[in-house]
């Protein structure tokens, strides 16, 4: 166990100009007690040596009473301790007890003991770069989707503006600063692009601003790897999270919009979208299929599923042979077909809500029941090439659907057919619209899309069904009831 020596001494000097230290008379009463008023209290400390080195000591001389020296002594043997055997992390706190200038205060043991238990050098604050590099490692059970998203909002975003912070000295003033940077290069990038310069227009092609839905993930991302450090192995790295309360505009949700003529007749002549998210009416929908029947009968049972039952992307690529049952017209989604950067990956769902068994329409039910004989012929030519995948939808070679290569079918679909420009996603949207449009509720809709809950369902689809025809009918069929004296002109 080690132990310091404490001492009272004083800058006192004798005839010659040598410092009388411990000696001096005056340190001490007629009586022998000690003279508060005179010197300062001091402690002796040995300290583990360096590798072949000589003994080294700490001495702290200012205190002013001998409980005070005492006490900081015990200090400097706590954080020691931390070392336990360890010969080379004791040097090390050695080092830096040694570092500590004369009158400061010495390390807080608890911040040490974090660096120490996390494997951080007990000489270093760790930052918050290092913190998330360490954190986005450790995190090895999440699905790789979500950890290309942490690692894309880590990169680009959060170590750039945040990683040279200390973990423990970060605040809410450092993040709100970050998200006015982020803004601040969002209009930069506005401004150029409406720029008459074209050499300023072109520095910020290709570049992408950072909206308000993603500086609401990014904030996500850095909260969850805070709340992290908060109760990282029982051993709090931080003790707040500075993340949980920046506040940011809310981020937007785009509702869908019905092409109507109007808007379809605008976007012919300007090429704008009344929103980022359209909606076909069910003429336009009829149409689209059609010319992908003709076009693309490969992919034409897919984009008939998605379109009648409002299925994801993913989760009608992940239907396998025995999900499906044509005979009883249902389908049962439990696993999607999506992508991890541009490697397609299969997995589950992500909710119960989303693991569903959904109706098939007679329309789809014929589509699939041509596709299976279809499939059937495929494999005939195929021969002892085919692969045998078990998924229900695949390529003429047997092979499972990419799903970009299913998005850039849909596109170019949609665009040699001329009609006003969806997302393939937006299909999921029209098959919700219709199906409320002919009379289901809400609740019909939320279980046909797997919606967690029915307020996500409400707040997307309750104002776009307003421009459908059948509505407009509905509205005048309504008016009609309302007795009046004499009509209006027209």
């Amino acid at each position: 166990m080690m132990e310091g020596s404490l001492h009272k001494i004083c800058t006192c000097r004798d005839a010659s100009g040598k410092k009388l230290g411990k000696s001096c008379p005056q340190l001490r009463r007629i009586g022998g007690a000690w003279n508060s008023h005179h010197g300062k209290w001091g402690y002796q400390l040995e300290l583990p040596r360096r590798a072949g080195g000589g003994r080294r000591q700490l001495r702290r001389t200012t205190f002013d009473t001998r409980e005070q020296a005492a006490e900081d002594c015990n200090k400097a043997i706590a954080l020691l301790a931390l070392a336990g055997d360890d010969t080379a992390l004791a040097t090390e706190i050695a080092d830096l007890l040694q570092q500590v200038r004369p009158g400061g205060p010495l390390p807080d043991r608890d911040t040490i003991a974090k660096r120490v238990n996390a494997g951080l050098p007990a000489t270093v604050d760790m930052t918050v770069g290092e913190y998330l590099l360490q954190w986005l490692e450790s995190r090895r059970s999440i699905a790789p989707g979500t950890k290309r998203a942490y690692d894309c909002h880590i990169r680009v975003h959060l170590v750039p503006h945040l990683g040279t912070v200390p973990l423990v000295k970060l605040r809410v003033e450092h993040i709100a600063a970050m998200f006015t940077a982020i803004t601040d290069r969002n209009t930069a990038i506005e401004i150029a692009r409406q720029s008459p310069d074209p050499p300023t227009r072109t520095a910020v092609r290709g570049m992408r601003a950072t909206g308000p839905t993603t500086m609401q993930r990014i904030r996500a991302t850095l909260r969850k790897a805070l709340n992290d450090a908060i109760s990282r192995n029982n051993n709090r790295l931080i003790d707040f999270n500075p993340a949980a309360h920046v506040e940011l505009p809310p981020a937007t949700q785009h509702k869908p919009r019905i092409w109507t003529k109007k808007a379809v007749d605008r976007w012919r002549e300007t090429g704008e979208k009344p929103s980022p998210v359209m909606v076909w009416t069910p003429d336009q929908a009829g149409e689209f299929l059609d010319y992908a029947e003709a076009h693309d009968i490969a992919l034409y049972p897919v984009f008939a599923g998605i379109m009648h039952r409002g299925m994801r992307r993913g989760e009608a690529l992940g239907l396998r042979d025995h999900t499906v049952d044509l005979d009883d017209a249902l389908a049962t989604i439990d696993l999607q077909r999506t992508t991890v950067g541009y490697e397609p990956v299969d997995k589950k769902v992500k909710s119960e809500s989303g693991k569903r068994t959904i109706a098939l329409d007679s329309f789809t039910v014929a589509a699939w029941r041509a596709h299976l004989a279809r499939r059937a012929r495929w494999r005939l030519a195929c021969g002892p090439n085919w692969p045998d995948t078990g998924f229900f939808f695949v390529q003429p070679n047997g092979d499972k659907w990419h799903p970009d290569a299913v998005t850039k079918a849909f596109d170019r679909l949609v665009r040699d057919a001329g009609l006003a420009p969806i997302r393939l996603h937006d299909l999921r949207h029209c098959a919700a619209t219709f199906l409320k449009a002919s009379g289901a509720d809400l609740t019909d809709v939320k279980e046909l899309l797997g919606h967690s809950t029915i307020t996500v369902t409400s707040n997307t689809y309750t104002s776009v069904i307003v421009e459908l025809k059948s509505e407009r009918e509905k509205a005048e069929a309504a008016a009609a009831l309302i007795p009046r004296r004499r009509h209006q002109a027209a």
